[in-house]
């Protein structure tokens, strides 16, 4: 097994080829060999270059959920997961050119969008739980696959927005946010007739009082 040194030398090589390339070119000897180790060493660690953006996509994760301004914890729950989105597209910085690419090569290949969504759905749930909002159950999926969706379109503003304090990719998330909330009305509308959303209704919507455009669509968010 490599170490960690090691491990996370082979994540940082395969960024940096990702933002030169397509995902799809990427191949297992150009990562070990920018990453510097044999392609023993990378096969101890890494079954393929997939895996290799599902350690990134977790680690990614663990940095967001480690962070949090405890002062949020009473805040309505739009406000709570507008933060932690916005610090999940701030540990993504330095990685904004493997994020870009990574979101034109899954425009091109269904199947690494199809692979993709599924890592992001698991990430979307945990970022739902930092935010102190419930992910479990049917409900729960249809929620993080809806901020998958939000997500995506909060990051094509980001790619663009040059701006120190991302004014631009503030706004687009809110208004997908604000969005998000009116389709969370409708599911919990919807829950109330299908016995499978089970029992009593719950009460699911982010905070009220802001008003957005646009209804989410089946998008795959990077990362």
């Amino acid at each position: 097994m490599a170490s960690a040194p090691k491990r996370d030398k082979i994540i940082e090589a395969f960024l940096a080829l990702l933002a030169e390339k397509p995902f799809g070119r990427i191949g297992l000897a150009a990562v070990a060999d920018r990453a510097g180790v044999s392609l023993a060493d990378l096969r101890a660690e890494f079954g393929s270059t997939f895996d290799m953006l599902a350690a990134f996509m977790r680690e990614t994760d663990r940095k967001v959920l480690a962070g949090g301004d405890p002062e949020l914890a009473e805040a309505p729950a739009r406000e709570r997961l507008f933060d932690v989105l916005m610090r999940r597209i701030e540990t993504l910085k330095p990685q904004r050119e493997a994020v870009r690419s990574l979101a034109r090569s899954v425009r091109r290949d269904p199947t690494l969008a199809m692979g993709l969504n599924r890592l992001a759905l698991r990430s979307q749930q945990w970022m739902l739980a930092a935010a102190g909002i419930d992910s479990a159950g049917l409900r729960g999926r249809v929620r993080a696959q809806g901020l998958v969706v939000v997500f995506a379109r909060a990051l094509r503003v980001w790619f663009h927005d040059e701006d120190p304090g991302l004014a631009r990719t503030m706004a687009a998330l809110d208004r997908e946010l604000a969005s998000g909330e009116r389709m969370l009305n409708l599911l919990d509308d919807l829950c109330r007739l299908l016995p499978r959303c089970g029992g009593r209704r719950r009460k699911a919507r982010f905070d009220r009082g802001h008003d957005g455009s646009g209804a989410a669509s089946a998008e795959t968010i990077p990362v």
